[in-house]
């Protein structure tokens, strides 16, 4: 029997979707409940730059219904990506080192006590049953070579016994040499392999789109970032690297290789990153339709 398939975007208050999707006029604290009725999952942005508040994410459970669920994004400086010091918790912040350009280095101590803290400020989501994934966003600087795959070890026992996806994004860990090793690493840690929609090249930056590895059989993954080459390279903005307006050929595609993660895990998460304008709610819509879901609201009764 296929798992549930659960769509939503990668962020809930995008400006791009804010501006073109929303309502005109809408407050913001309206966003989240509206959006909440439309689709079942959303990916928590927010969190990548800053762990979030306890009190705030109270009021995100309140504010979703029964069986809605986020996809916490970890902090950027235990995805490996450039953190500024002020980032960071400020009770976290004597002690720490960083580099010249002010760049907060990562410790073992430091990655332990920052993954506490997000998992701490997050708990309601996990007291209310609202809890997807931890989601890893790792850099394309952290590639074979120069990095080791047991240098994620820390982070994933850290925010354990929660479960925690990791999207790769230096295709090296997926060539034919260390694939089967990368899913395997994968698969004995509990992790969840994030496969992708990208654009088509064999740039070191673009993970491969006919990679539908399962490797935790209760919760698959895929994140759909468009189809623009060019953008996804060169962009220097979200909207110019992630542009893209799925087309229905395109859906269904993607479709098919959905249901195949379905048939191997409990759940399957769909997450549209195309952020540019309303191109991510609305293609997210279409694609709900696609499978055949009814309206995110109902489902939620439902369950």
């Amino acid at each position: 029997m296929a798992g549930r398939i659960l769509v939503g975007t990668s962020s809930w208050a995008d400006p791009g979707f804010v501006k073109e999707w929303y309502p005109p006029k809408m407050a913001a604290r309206e966003r989240l409940p509206w959006y909440a009725e439309r689709f079942e999952m959303v990916e928590l942005n927010s969190s990548f730059y800053a762990v979030p508040d306890r009190t705030t994410v109270h009021k995100w459970v309140e504010d979703t219904p029964d069986g809605f669920v986020f996809d916490v994004k970890v902090h950027r400086l235990l995805s490996r990506h450039a953190a500024p010091l002020d980032s960071l918790p400020p009770e976290l912040r004597d002690g720490v080192e960083t580099t010249e350009r002010g760049r907060v280095r990562l410790t073992p101590e430091l990655e332990t006590a920052l993954a506490s803290r997000l998992v701490e400020e997050t708990a309601p989501l996990a007291e209310a049953g609202k809890l997807g994934v931890y989601l890893v966003q790792l850099t394309p600087a952290f590639g074979p070579g120069r990095h080791q795959l047991g240098e994620l070890e820390g982070l994933v026992e850290a925010l354990a016994p929660h479960r925690v996806a990791i999207e790769f994004r230096h295709r090296g860990w997926v060539r034919e040499k260390r694939r089967d090793h990368t899913l395997g690493w994968c698969a004995e840690r509990g992790a969840a392999f994030v496969c992708v929609d990208a654009p088509p090249g064999d740039e070191i930056p673009i993970m491969p789109s006919d990679l539908d590895a399962v490797t935790n059989d209760g919760v698959a993954y895929i994140r759909l970032h468009g189809r623009n080459t060019e953008g996804y390279l060169k962009g220097r903005s979200v909207a110019e690297r992630f542009a893209w307006r799925y087309d229905d050929d395109e859906l269904e595609e993607i479709a098919g290789r959905v249901h195949g993660m379905a048939e191997q895990a409990a759940e399957t998460h769909v997450a549209f990153n195309n952020n540019r304008g309303d191109d991510a709610p609305t293609a997210a819509q279409r694609f709900r339709a696609l499978l055949g879901q009814a309206p995110a609201g109902e489902e939620q009764l439902r369950l």
